[in-house]
């Protein structure tokens, strides 16, 4: 349950960045290097695995790494680590 509300929690915000950027979930998936299935099953709540798909959502998104990597601490429990 709780693993389920902070993914939520990491999903909305990539979802809100990506239409604050202006980005369909195709363009989005396309800059990342991903498929749009993968950026669809983010913004549905999976948690990215590796450090080069938050890289590349940080880039896609336009925001720091840094900030990306403080939203993946604010929402830890969602990668039950």
């Amino acid at each position: 349950m709780r693993r389920r509300f902070w993914a939520g929690v990491f999903a909305k915000a990539i979802h809100h960045n990506r239409q604050q950027c202006g980005l369909s979930l195709e363009d989005a998936a396309g800059l990342a290097g991903m498929e749009a299935s993968e950026w669809a099953a983010i913004e549905a709540g999976a948690v990215p695995q590796t450090i080069t798909q938050l890289q590349s959502i940080a880039g896609t998104l336009e925001i720091r790494y840094e900030r990306l990597l403080n939203l993946v601490l604010l929402c830890r429990d969602a990668w039950e680590v």
